[in-house]
């Protein structure tokens, strides 16, 4: 069976280390208006760019198309088959519900093992260090990226003290973020497809002093100039109906963890008065 096309992201990610100023301009401007490309001529997106449309024409041969073109009927494409829907047509099942199941359970197995193996060392390093020495933290998801937004809330907030959910009441996020400035964190999650309310929201946090630890499923995030660390989490998963966030949430699960190991006497003191709090409010069944 034919391999699918390399998307956009995968394309720019084997050439970015190559890639000229004026070429970065260019990608940066390509994954920021993913949603909207087909709405721009290859003039339009060059100028936005700071660039001419021969830099621009020769930027889409160097990602491998033919032309500005092929370009976009390839980004046609791909955005029609991102959804559920146009992916019912190639879900077809024959085996029994059990070998199903164990088919999808070794796809996500295989999903992490390649995660991690691809996992950067540096940036792990460069992300816990935030975690631990903010003085608040806020955590931000919009669509399919809100399930493992408030799974680290509820993790972390576990650990350390300050833990909030900047979008967990609708329209409140602009209430929630004056409360945070230039000592604390900003943990947002971008999976696809994705909210085109993130990058402002990630302005808005930037332009107020926050430091930003970005989770993403995208080899090249637009959203990674914002961002003082990324940490990739893989979430395409083309064989089946729906995206998978095993990875998502492996990692943030690894994260808490992790935060609580590095501050150890504070998370255990923390853990032990919550687990406290649970006894005297009767509030949770008992294990015994």
């Amino acid at each position: 069976m034919r391999s699918p096309p390399l998307t956009l992201e995968q394309r720019i990610r084997q050439v970015h280390e190559q890639l000229s100023a004026a070429e970065r301009r260019l990608a940066d401007v390509l994954l920021t208006h993913q949603q909207a490309l087909l709405g721009y001529s290859a003039t339009e997106l060059a100028a936005m760019a700071g660039t001419s449309k021969s830099s621009a024409a020769r930027f889409f041969r160097r990602l491998g198309y033919a032309g500005f073109d092929e370009f976009r009927q390839q980004v046609r494409e791909q955005q029609a088959q991102s959804s559920p829907l146009a992916r019912m047509a190639q879900v077809q099942r024959s085996d029994t519900a059990l070998a199903q199941l164990q088919a999808h359970a070794r796809n996500d197995a295989r999903r992490l093992e390649a995660w991690a193996s691809d996992m950067s060392q540096q940036a792990l390093e460069a992300a816990l260090p935030l975690l631990v020495r903010a003085r608040r933290v806020g955590v931000l998801g919009y669509r399919h990226s809100h399930v493992t937004a408030f799974y680290a809330q509820a993790l972390l907030s576990q650990v350390r003290p300050e833990v909030q959910l900047l979008n967990e009441a609708a329209g409140h996020e602009a209430e929630q973020l004056a409360s945070l400035g230039e000592k604390d964190l900003l943990l947002a999650v971008d999976l696809r497809r994705r909210s085109t309310r993130l990058p402002v929201m990630l302005e808005a946090a930037r332009a107020a002093g926050l430091r930003v630890l970005l989770l993403s499923d995208a080899p090249v995030s637009a959203l990674a100039g914002q961002a003082d660390v990324v940490l990739r989490c893989a979430a395409a998963a083309e064989e089946g109906l729906f995206d998978s966030y095993v990875c998502a949430i492996s990692l943030v699960n690894y994260l808490a963890t992790a935060v609580a190991t590095q501050s150890h006497s504070r998370a255990q003191a923390r853990l032990a008065r919550i687990e406290q709090l649970h006894a005297a409010l009767g509030d949770l069944e008992s294990l015994a």
